[in-house]
């Protein structure tokens, strides 16, 4: 399988111990653990900060980058805390996603809720905790009304990292293993 991964720096795999916003090596990452334990073609499309596109410079940009990575068998959506930490509530992160997607249309689509935000170095405000927690109820109606897949990492048991919103490196572990199962269910009740 080809898998495009669409997402920020939790996509991207940044390591929240380094000040110039580095990834993990490889052999952390879980869009890497995820290619390594399957032999699939893993892109990862992860951009530190990225908000969800509304922009009219950002959404070229992202429509180029999904038609020059298509074909591919299934585009993973997974984007929202950004916004959230820009200020929107979980509310309009799902709007803004719903418009984002309604671009996206001619691509097989896997909504990702972002993991809910804990306390931490990054994370000092009580409603960033409380939004995030909440966008997972959103995500899951509007992947219900698109006719696309959804996932919520929020239940898979992800370890955060000491700032809050980027995982450990146990984190990516388990998010690699509970992306395999995911894609894995979803090609199977897709196969003809």
């Amino acid at each position: 399988m080809r898998i495009l991964c669409y997402g920020d720096s939790d996509t991207y795999g940044h390591d929240p111990r380094s000040p110039l916003g580095k990834p993990y090596p490889p052999d952390v990452r879980w869009t890497d653990r995820l290619a390594r334990a399957t032999g699939w073609e893993v892109l990862n499309a992860g951009l530190n900060g990225r908000e969800i596109p509304h922009l009219p410079g950002e959404l070229r940009d992202a429509e180029a980058l999904f038609a020059a990575a298509s074909p591919f068998d299934q585009a993973v959506v997974f984007l929202g805390s950004n916004d959230m930490m820009q200020g929107l509530s979980a509310q309009e992160v799902a709007a803004r996603m719903e418009a984002f997607l309604g671009r996206l249309t001619a691509y097989p689509l896997l909504l990702l809720t972002p993991v809910p935000m804990v306390s931490g170095t990054w994370v000092t405000e009580e409603r960033l905790v409380t939004e995030s927690a909440k966008l997972a109820d959103y995500y899951k109606a509007l992947a219900r009304r698109l006719g696309i897949h959804y996932a919520n990492p929020g239940a898979w048991d992800i370890e955060m990292a000491f700032d809050g919103v980027h995982y450990s490196e146990e984190g990516h572990r388990v998010f690699a293993l509970r992306m395999q199962d995911t894609l894995e269910s979803i090609s199977s009740h897709t196969m003809p």
